[in-house]
């Protein structure tokens, strides 16, 4: 009997050979990209009229709108992360591809040497895309049971200067940047984000914004999550992990994941930037069932409105 490979083995992935092969130059990525964008036809991104034209200077944008009192030109760039770059196209969708393809997330020194920029262009970049990861405000609410719990991100005090460890008052998570996340056993959809605060109001306000009422609730005897509705808790303090069904191991291994990308990818995420590493990661997460073109397809469908200047991003 055939053994089961290991990992999502029922994925159909997609060789650097095979992508090379379906995308063999520019023209061949920019309509890929237009699929994407507009799967039921070209419409202005101005009025959303269908009566658009390719326009004749391509250099300046590739469509132009036909309708009197608009006469927008834009092209498949306009307004998404791909926005005033002079980047070519196929450059773009091997940087879309190597985030889908890469678990742990892909550094901008790995980037800059692939795809043959700069590799402050690679940092750019990636951190562009990563606005396209980003979970939907609109999603459905997560029906359970749900696992939630709260991580750290910091560097080790023993690592730290001298000076640095002067610097810092009190034991444990003082310094370091905390993360709350959420997941669903019936979907498997993750949800993550950078809190200021680990206080009650903090950690119950966004369980409960991504919980159908009623939901079954599972955490760790922390006292911010005590009185939550339906909620149950595995007491770790006594070194119990799994009571039944309840255990938080679900978001736990979540966590494992986005650390060891941490350690051994990035070595280091900056709290100014972490939201974006987080959205990514669990973006990621949400769509591992689905195939490596798939993936692809859904992140370049995320990617209106996912416009990041540098000037923003280095702010």
């Amino acid at each position: 009997m055939r053994k089961k490979a290991p990992g999502k083995y029922h994925r159909k992935g997609m060789t650097v050979a095979a992508f090379f092969e379906m995308f063999p130059d520019d023209t061949a990525a920019e309509a890929w990209f237009v699929k994407q964008r507009w799967p039921n036809g070209v419409c202005c991104i101005e009025c959303g009229s269908v009566n658009v034209q390719v326009a004749a200077k391509r250099k300046r944008a590739s469509f132009r709108c036909r309708e009197k009192g608009c006469e927008r030109q834009f092209c498949v760039r306009t307004n998404t992360f791909m926005h005033g770059s002079k980047l070519c196209y196929r450059k773009w969708l091997f940087a879309v591809y190597s985030a889908a393809t890469n678990l742990k997330g892909v550094a901008s020194m790995k980037t800059y040497r692939d795809i043959g920029v700069t590799q402050k262009t690679a940092w750019f970049m990636n951190h562009r895309l990563r606005r396209a990861w980003k979970r939907d405000p609109k999603a459905r609410l997560f029906s359970g049971p749900v696992e939630a719990d709260e991580t750290y991100f910091g560097g080790r005090r023993r690592n730290m200067s001298k000076s640095a460890r002067a610097d810092l008052t009190g034991r444990g998570t003082v310094g370091k940047v905390a993360v709350i996340g959420i997941k669903d056993r019936e979907t498997n959809q993750v949800s993550a984000q950078v809190v200021e605060r680990t206080d009650s109001d903090t950690l119950q306000g966004f369980v409960m914004q991504h919980v159908v009422p009623g939901t079954a609730i599972y955490t760790d005897d922390a006292k911010a999550y005590t009185n939550l509705p339906n909620h149950q808790a595995v007491k770790h303090s006594v070194a119990e992990y799994v009571r039944g069904q309840v255990h938080t191991n679900g978001i736990e291994s979540f966590w494992a994941l986005l650390k060891r990308a941490h350690k051994g990818t990035f070595h280091r995420l900056s709290p100014k930037h972490l939201h974006r590493y987080v959205d990514e990661f669990a973006g990621r997460h949400n769509m591992r069932e689905l195939d490596t073109l798939q993936q692809m397809a859904a992140i370049a469908r995320r990617m209106e409105n996912a416009q990041l200047s540098y000037k923003d991003l280095v702010a």
